[in-house]
């Protein structure tokens, strides 16, 4: 993907606007001032945002094999001035152009790829990692097509690359499979009339003294985290509306009626009964209990039970034969079976080992420890549910098995997402990292991997990552002990849970 850089020009000492800051502009105004007058106080990418972006330019440098020859401009550079020149130069000789740079009117941008057509016309490629074309994206190309017209180009089409989700990989990975080109010509050119103004605008506001006072809003998140969230919600007090489950536009609403608590949402307001819990917890204190749905619940459980959880990864570009982009695969499970309510558990896990598709042998040690009999008690059924079926349509030769085991599974997240059970510190989520504290007293903080996505991450880094063995044989055991107290973890709940029946 283009690389969008800070940059002020060499001659009237006016910064541009680069596209990346363009789309933050868009979006929220004070953002857009931070960047340019107070950008130590962006925080930077987190782990979880930078692979995302490193996943992104492994995409772009695979789309760029589709165009042979091509130049690439400058890809280490951080001269300014020698990038346009270099650009300019490369245009000249009728290549595909990678990462060129061009400025017009104080608006800056590197395109992915810009590929001549005929004498003197040029297509603007852009690539994404994501499996459709989405509004940002038109507006991104909306602002590239502006910089190119008016810096000379003669922009004939405007194209979205994006992943071809139906991809399958067999043997190695088919480009012209893999990528799915659109002409999105006519939705940008509506987009790019509309440029100039908005950047006129847009400088006005990184002229300013002062940031803009612009109030939190959906904008926060749309399209993209902002990563000043934190900062402009840090005023919110604990136990606010955008607690509510499932609350959407009521939130805002509440807000906007300076209604910031929820304890202060008046009897009038149209609540969900489980919205309306929320409301009386927070009012009292105390935690919600439905005895006779736990007491249902807990009866549906058929001993012996296993406790069962899967860690996962996926990435853009499949990495074995048969997945398709972004397909979940399963690398680690946990599994604790317990005979009867408040034995000894029995545990059994799995965690690959080397480079190679880890699903045979995560399917086979599965089947080797889950047996035949009571119930499959995860955190989210449906997420394991989606696994199981894919393994079962990649190995059909487990598919009869994998079909009676989820006959069996029981999901521990329904008495929570259903609020038979809900505790004011859960603040809206039924997640179990928001559970088990306040039902069991444990926690994930004293573990160095913490949440499902991290875990992904780890396991990719320290096995195709090229780590030490000492560090790779670290973070497996931080891997193991995460995943194990997922499971753990539930029969800490259920224990919890039957002591409150």
């Amino acid at each position: 993907m283009a690389r969008s850089i800070l940059t002020t020009s060499a001659t009237t000492g006016r910064p541009y606007v680069s596209k990346s800051k363009f789309l933050w502009g868009s979006q929220c105004k004070k953002l857009l001032w931070y960047a340019y007058n107070a950008k130590d106080q962006i925080p930077e990418p987190d782990t979880a945002q930078q692979a995302i972006f490193d996943q992104g330019h492994e995409v772009g440098a695979l789309a760029k094999s589709l165009y042979p020859g091509g130049v690439e401009i400058s890809a280490d550079a951080t001269d300014f001035e020698h990038v346009l020149q270099h650009s300019l130069e490369a245009a000249k000789a009728r290549k595909p152009l990678f990462e060129a740079a061009f400025t017009y009117s104080g608006g800056f941008a590197r395109v992915d790829i810009l590929n001549p057509v005929g004498e003197e016309a040029w297509d603007i490629i852009e690539v994404k990692s994501a499996t459709e074309v989405k509004d940002v994206n038109l507006l991104d190309l909306a602002f590239q097509a502006f910089v190119y017209n008016g810096a000379g180009l003669n922009i004939r089409r405007c194209c979205l690359m994006h992943v071809n989700r139906d991809y399958v990989r067999r043997g190695p990975v088919d480009p012209k499979k893999f990528f799915k080109l659109v002409d999105v010509t006519k939705d940008v050119s509506g987009l790019s009339q509309e440029i100039e103004p908005q950047l006129e605008e847009m400088f006005s506001t990184i002229r300013r003294k002062q940031e803009p006072d612009i109030k939190i809003g959906t904008h926060c998140s749309d399209p993209y985290p902002c990563p000043l969230q934190d900062k402009c919600w840090a005023f919110l007090p604990t136990g606010n509306v955008f607690d509510l489950y499932y609350g959407g536009k009521k939130c805002w609403r509440l807000f906007g009626d300076d209604i910031i608590r929820l304890s202060d949402i008046p009897d009038h307001i149209d609540l969900t009964d489980r919205q309306t819990i929320q409301r009386t917890v927070a009012l009292t204190g105390q935690p919600h209990i439905d005895r006779q749905a736990l007491a249902s619940f807990l009866k549906s459980l058929k001993y012996p039970v296993g406790y069962l959880d899967f860690e996962t990864f996926n990435t853009a570009i499949p990495l074995f034969d048969g997945l398709r982009p972004y397909q979940q695969v399963p690398f680690q499970f946990s599994l604790h079976r317990q005979p009867a309510p408040g034995g000894t558990p029995e545990h059994h896990a799995f965690l690959a080992d080397g480079r190679t598709d880890p699903r045979p042998e995560f399917l086979d040690r599965l089947r080797g420890c889950v047996g035949d009999k009571g119930s499959v008690v995860v955190y989210n059924a449906k997420f394991e549910k989606g696994v199981l079926d894919a393994l079962a349509d990649s190995f059909p030769e487990h598919a009869g098995w994998i079909e009676n085991v989820k006959r069996r599974i029981v999901d521990l997240l329904e008495p929570f997402q259903s609020f038979d059970y809900y505790h004011p510190e859960q603040h809206g989520s039924a997640s179990i990292k928001s559970v088990l504290p306040v039902l069991t007293g444990h926690s994930y903080a004293d573990l160095e991997i913490q949440e499902g996505g991290q875990a992904s991450l780890e396991y990719l880094r320290v096995h195709f990552g090229g780590v030490p063995e000492a560090e790779r044989r670290k973070v497996r055991e931080q891997l193991e002990r995460y995943c194990g107290q997922d499971t753990e973890g539930m029969i800490w709940i259920v224990d919890a849970l039957r002591k409150r029946v």
